[in-house]
């Protein structure tokens, strides 16, 4: 169900299956935005008007759950190792022409969208990544990859939310921290929360340089800060 509060009208919030936390079940691309099967026709358009990109319909490892499960860019897909061989299949029919590849099974990570914060040029991921994992997101996505924290958090995926124009991360980064963001990504960081307070950026805000999309609960003082650290 599609809520929108009228007084956000630039950004347009959402929830996804009734939850503000609409990171957990949804990422994007500058051209992609994949969405649960069961996604209600309201807000495929809702949301794909806020981030100007075409939606595309499916399930991850039989869930919901493609926030936690998937991250992307525009040349790729590192997908669970638990990705049903069906479900890239069905990517496929429906259209999705970019690299997809599964976390290894050896790997005891399976969260690829918590443990994975990418844009088109670069990668920070879980310091308890394989090496094996590493060269699989960088050959899938065309990224440098690098390891380390947001906030003390290994599930950089969710810490933070880089764009190509800038990154918004957890307000308890540390200034090494967003020094090295600010580094590898060469791009202006800025630190923020999301749903009245959370800073768990990555579970209530997906974007790209066209637009973004927050969870409900977020404030007019927390879209501002979006705003101004992506470029908006």
């Amino acid at each position: 169900m599609i809520k929108v509060n009228k007084v956000k009208e630039r950004a347009r919030t959402f929830n996804v299956d009734s939850s503000p936390y609409i990171g957990i079940f949804t990422t994007c691309t500058e051209s992609l935005l994949l969405l649960p099967s069961n996604a209600p026709d309201k807000l495929v358009v809702g949301i794909g008007r806020a981030l100007h990109v075409e939606v595309i319909r499916t399930h991850i490892a039989e869930t919901s759950l493609i926030g936690c499960l998937v991250a992307g860019n525009t040349k790729g897909f590192i997908v669970s190792q638990y990705t049903l061989d069906s479900e890239i299949e069905r990517l496929r029919a429906q259209g999705l022409e970019v690299n997809i590849s599964r976390l290894p099974d050896s790997d005891r990570i399976s969260t690829a969208g918590n443990v994975i914060l990418a844009n088109d040029t670069v990668a920070l991921v879980h310091p308890g990544l394989s090496e094996n994992a590493v060269a699989i997101i960088k050959d899938t996505l065309g990224v440098e990859v690098y390891k380390g924290t947001i906030g003390g958090l290994k599930t950089v995926g969710m810490a933070a939310v880089a764009t190509n124009k800038g990154i918004l991360a957890h307000n308890k980064a540390t200034r090494a921290e967003l020094e090295f963001l600010e580094q590898i990504f060469e791009l202006p960081v800025e630190i923020g929360t999301v749903n009245f307070g959370i800073p768990t950026i990555g579970a209530a805000l997906v974007a790209n340089t066209k637009g973004y999309a927050a969870g409900d609960e977020t404030t007019g003082a927390e879209l501002g800060r979006i705003e101004d650290a992506l470029g908006f």
